[in-house]
């Protein structure tokens, strides 16, 4: 696990602007750096050192030095592919996963993505054809951001690291906030950073340089200087293909193995490899299967057992025989840790679970460099309460939809609070009405209440037609899942998983993010994604052969943190209060409606926690980057 930049093209004081940017994702890599520079080509590296601690550095060259490869992730199946490219002749001088990669492209070229297990993105340099190859792993588990500036391409592992680029002048992307508003997370290409992309996962990107005329939409190129045009292309696509059923036994059986198989092939490091441990099925499993000896959980003391699962996970650790770690987080902890979390997670994400796993990666960072997490299981294994709605709202399914449209707008009416509201306005959406995500914080309508200026982002659900529009064959419950896979899981899941373990130099890995478990997963017949209302129904069935069935059983938690409750008490009302009115707060939105908002929650009239929280991780982070100036220092 590494932090990569790069910059192909002409730049002015070269060296002095890679190692600004090499300083500012620091953090990613602290246990050693290199450079890699040519006439069109600088590439940078900060080393955590995982697999082949000797001699395992990078840039790597190819043997003839015409390539240059530098590569943030983990390939767990390296050795396989090490012993296959050696039988084509290929000689390798380190023991390392990222030499591996190096001739793999050499040998199969786009052709070789296919064949990796792991998570990466990197970047290939070669200099004979002044071409960049670059590629992020097939879910989006590693991050990979870039910009074009005067025709120069810079990328990197982290946005803050592109800042460091003297050519690049900082703007917010306002059609972000807009969607982000609704999503809770950056949904779009374009960052929150006008002008700076984001590699979609699944996707690899080629930048050749030429010396001809500069490109249009490119900016002032450098005269006589040579320039390129990003040309991104898809080359996997995490789609549900739900197959034969072939009994669900054979299936348990099928899910068991891969599991199993994927776990042990995440172990692979040559440094200790421990697991975080929640109350929940997922990382549970994973810490069961792998046999981690070290454990690690966060919770909130006297919050009641809502927030708190760390007495249950000291239950199962004791099972397991785990050294097992608790971290407990107050209030003061978690407000004045805001800042520095917006600071390493880039852009602003509206999920206040970020801030707890900043906490939690802090409290592993202290033992070891690598922990296992569960991420990705409810995606693809249909593991979210919201997936048996469906099943819910077939109760009105045989009224026609002009009676079902009725019964909603007398429904409206109705006091806020009144059980059966929501149902009946649900009932009379379709589904791309009213799912565009895990999270659906402010609609198209509030949004224009709540923002001073109006831009062209459009209505969420115009964003996600085309998705919808690929998936209208399966069922409303997978449809649901197929659109958290695409942009849930990178959106939000993992960029914090990402971002926030790394602020801390600590490695996290995903077992249930593997391309076999996923084949398999995603062929599961729709009558086993949620039998008996159970989510995640086949994991459920896998756990039971290592867990309590209080644990593989147990209901769906997300990772709850009590700012509903924070919120109210003085101290943070205050502090959030004048962020609502504060210069930026005044910038972006009509302030009145927001301290509606915070009024209507302290009250009680309103939960409105998630919606608070939305804009003041934004304006939180707007601080940071744009206004506190000297950033590396938060």
């Amino acid at each position: 696990m590494c932090g990569i930049c790069g910059i192909i093209g002409t730049t002015a004081e070269k060296g002095q602007v890679l190692e600004r940017m090499m300083k500012a994702m620091e953090h990613r890599g602290p246990d050693g750096r290199d450079t890699y520079i040519s006439e069109d080509a600088m590439l940078g590296f900060q080393r955590l050192s995982i697999i082949d601690l000797e001699t395992g550095m990078q840039p790597m060259q190819s043997e003839d030095r015409s390539k240059a490869l530098v590569f943030n992730g983990e390939i767990y199946n390296y050795r396989i592919l090490r012993e296959m490219l050696r039988q084509k002749g290929h000689l390798f001088k380190s023991d390392s996963d990222s030499e591996v990669i190096l001739h793999g492209y050499e040998e199969y070229g786009e052709a070789f993505l296919d064949k990796l297990r792991g998570m990466f993105s990197f970047a290939v340099w070669d200099e004979k054809e002044r071409t960049l190859f670059a590629a992020r792993d097939y879910f989006g588990i590693k991050p990979f951001y870039y910009t074009v500036i005067g025709g120069t391409l810079v990328f990197a592992s982290e946005i803050k690291s592109i800042l460091e680029h003297p050519g690049y002048c900082r703007e917010v992307n306002e059609e972000a906030l807009e969607q982000y508003l609704s999503f809770q997370y950056s949904v779009l290409p374009e960052t929150f950073f006008k002008g700076i992309y984001q590699l979609p996962p699944g996707h690899y990107l080629t930048y050749t340089l030429s010396d001809e005329g500069c490109p249009p939409h490119q900016g002032a190129c450098i005269a006589g200087s040579p320039h390129g045009v990003p040309d991104v292309a898809r080359y996997f696509d995490p789609s549900l293909k739900p197959g034969r059923d072939m009994g669900e036994e054979r299936l348990l059986e099928d899910v068991k193995n891969v599991i199993g198989q994927s776990v042990r092939r995440h172990m692979v490091s040559d440094v200790e490899v421990a697991s975080f441990l929640s109350s929940g099925v997922d990382s549970s499993l994973v810490a069961a299967v792998s046999g981690c000896s070290r454990t690690f959980t966060v919770g909130f003391e006297n919050e009641g057992a809502l927030y708190d699962e760390t007495a249950c996970a000291r239950e199962l650790a004791d099972k397991l025989k785990t050294d097992h770690r608790c971290r407990y987080i107050t209030k003061r902890e978690f407000t004045e840790a805001v800042p520095r979390v917006m600071y390493h997670l880039d852009e602003p994400l509206g999920d206040a679970s970020a801030v707890a796993l900043y906490f939690l990666a802090q409290e592993a960072s202290k033992e070891v460099k690598v922990v296992l997490s569960g991420e990705g299981a409810d995606e693809i294994f249909g593991g979210y309460n919201i997936y048996l709605e469906p099943k819910a709202l077939r109760c009105l399914k045989w009224l026609p939809i002009g009676a079902r449209r009725a019964l909603a707008s007398a429904a409206e009416k109705l006091p806020k609070h009144m059980k059966g509201r929501n149902y009946l306005i649900r009932a009379s959406q379709s589904l791309k009405e009213r799912y565009i995500g895990n999270a659906y914080i402010f609609r198209a309508g509030e949004r224009r209440q709540i923002l001073r200026r109006q831009g062209h982002a459009g209505e969420p659900q115009e964003f996600l037609k085309d998705a919808y529009d690929g998936i209208v064959h399966l069922p409303d419950s997978e449809q649901m899942q197929s659109i958290d896979i695409k942009y849930w899981l990178p959106g939000d899941i993992l960029q914090k998983a990402d971002k926030m373990s790394m602020a801390h130099s600590l490695e996290l890995r995903v077992p249930f993010l593997d391309r076999d478990v996923f084949q398999v997963a995603r062929q599961i017949p729709h009558r086993l994604k949620t039998k008996h209302y159970t989510t995640k129904y086949m994991l459920r069935r896998a756990a039971d052969a290592y867990l309590p069935e209080k644990v593989s059983h147990k209901k769906k938690l997300g990772f709850p943190v009590p700012i509903r409750n924070w919120m109210k008490e003085q101290d943070w009302y205050k502090e959030i209060e004048e962020t609502f009115t504060g210069s930026a707060a005044r910038k972006y939105f009509n302030t009145e409606r927001l301290t509606e908002l915070l009024e209507e929650h302290r009250d009680g009239k309103e939960d409105n926690s998630r919606k608070i929280w939305t804009v003041y991780a934004f304006l939180v982070w707007y601080r940071v980057f744009f206004e506190d100036k000297v950033i590396s220092q938060v």
